[in-house]
């Protein structure tokens, strides 16, 4: 018996390499009757300055090309027949993952995690978030071969 019926993909559509092994992590825990919910957050620069500089069509445009570089994704990665959910959220990025992970009362996280700066021994900052504030059980996938203390 599985006991993740429901997993969270969290991937960075701007970094395949760390995304496919997200998704291809979780996948290897998924049973055939199981559901994937790939997300991915499209960042939202907030009352920042840099905000002034985008229109609410930019935002618009944003997450209409992050939805369909998801399923393209998805189409290359997953494999036929997988029960997947696309899920475009906007905002902060472990915030958003928390927020989905409840709403979708998911099992499991999956999420990647960057090669961290010394500052960040064990993780980068929205795994490390993720990890500490989550509800459910949460994997953390590490880049192939990148120990804490490399340099870049």
């Amino acid at each position: 018996m599985n006991m993740f019926k429901h997993i969270l993909a969290t991937i960075d559509l701007g970094d395949e390499d760390s995304a496919s092994r997200v998704i291809h992590a979780a996948l290897e825990v998924t049973a055939e009757q199981d559901t994937v919910h790939v997300l991915c957050v499209v960042p939202d620069y907030g009352r920042s300055v840099v905000a002034s500089f985008f229109s609410e069509e930019h935002e618009r445009e944003m997450i209409e090309h992050a939805t369909e570089a998801l399923h393209a994704f998805t189409k290359k990665h997953v494999p036929k027949g997988t029960r997947v959910q696309h899920v475009i959220a906007h905002g902060s990025i472990y915030e958003e993952i928390l927020e989905t992970a409840d709403n979708l009362n998911v099992d499991l996280i999956v999420i990647g995690s960057h090669r961290p700066a010394l500052k960040d021994y064990l993780l980068g900052p929205n795994a490390s978030r993720v990890v500490r504030h989550a509800r459910q059980s949460v994997l953390v996938v590490r880049s192939e071969g990148l120990g804490p203390l490399e340099e870049e």
